[in-house]
């Protein structure tokens, strides 16, 4: 019997010398998706953040632009990913509203939410030689259709902020009609060329046009001034109607994230959000920094999906 447990006894040591060790995670490179095109402001703070994360969590994070069906396409990959932290995602304004104007069933129950990083408002803007707000929304109610606006996707809030600016003036928004497009850089390009008239997008994803000169804000949806643009009136001061439309980003996984990746990963991700490094790279930029960890951006995009519903109600657009 004695004989029987030592080899026993030898043989579970040479299984154990053999086995694996359980890899930590990450052990491999990891694809953060983004769902818009590339030199927009998704595309800009994702890949920041995808460049310190890498260098705090030790592998390498491939940024992978997933456009397409106005940010449907890239949402859909990141939520349908295995949850397993090797496929992140940056997820936006958008997915608060996909499932109100019926353009996909995805909202925030799809994703395992890890941290917010950014809220912009959305400002209105022309080419520099276009005209002013009083004198646009004179053209719309005088010449109906002539005027065309884009800013990203239907229903987006690019198109919120541009539907909120008319509803509120007692114009319907057909009159200007929303051209569809992957983003606000696809968008401004187009205004640029002069094939619309107006855009609707996050100051930081047009300050590059401004100052090259070739486009210029007429009012922000705040409730307040701006501070990197206090020349800029909110719609309330322009217009005489409040109205104030954001824009958010965030870094998610697909729901069933095991809790010690996600521990990881927010662990990682509050280093990176409060770092010295990402804050001076959205000052710069005039991205506002708004930085919630797991549970604070679950709360808020339950909170955003309510708030942005009943808006989409108010304008007409939600389904």
């Amino acid at each position: 019997m004695t004989l029987l447990k030592k080899l026993a006894g030898a043989l579970a040591l040479s299984v154990l010398a053999i086995a694996p060790a359980v890899a930590q995670y990450p052990d491999h490179a990891i694809n953060l998706i983004i769902p818009w095109a590339a030199g927009g402001g998704t595309d800009a703070t994702g890949r920041i953040v995808a460049n310190l994360l890498e260098k705090e969590l030790g592998q390498p994070i491939n940024v992978i632009n997933r456009t397409g069906g106005g940010g449907i396409v890239g949402h859909t990959e990141i939520s349908y990913s295995p949850p397993d932290g090797y496929t992140l995602g940056i997820i936006t304004t958008e997915l608060s509203m996909y499932h109100w104007i019926g353009t996909s069933p995805l909202n925030y129950e799809n994703y395992e939410a890890l941290a917010l990083f950014n809220a912009d408002p959305e400002a209105v803007y022309v080419r520099t030689d276009g005209p002013t707000l009083d004198e646009l929304l004179a053209e719309i109610r005088a010449n109906p259709g002539s005027i065309k606006a884009s800013g990203a996707n239907l229903g987006g809030m690019a198109h919120l902020g541009w539907a909120g600016v008319l509803t509120t003036n007692g114009i319907d928004p057909a009159d200007a009609p929303w051209v569809p497009s992957e983003g606000a850089s696809a968008s401004l390009q187009l205004l640029a060329s002069g094939a619309i008239s107006v855009v609707t997008t996050t100051m930081p994803d047009a300050q590059p046009m401004v100052d090259a000169g070739e486009v210029k804000p007429l009012v922000v949806a705040a409730n307040e001034r701006v501070a990197s643009a206090p020349d800029i009136p909110t719609a309330e001061e322009a217009l005489g109607n409040k109205w104030a439309a954001y824009a958010w980003r965030g870094i998610a996984a697909p729901k069933g994230l095991p809790e010690d990746v996600k521990a990881r990963l927010t662990e990682a991700l509050d280093k990176v959000l409060t770092s010295a490094e990402f804050t001076e790279f959205m000052a710069q930029r005039n991205f506002g920094v708004d930085y919630r960890d797991a549970a604070g951006f679950e709360a808020f995009m339950q909170d955003a999906d309510a708030s942005i519903g009943t808006a989409l109600q108010a304008v007409g657009l939600a389904k």
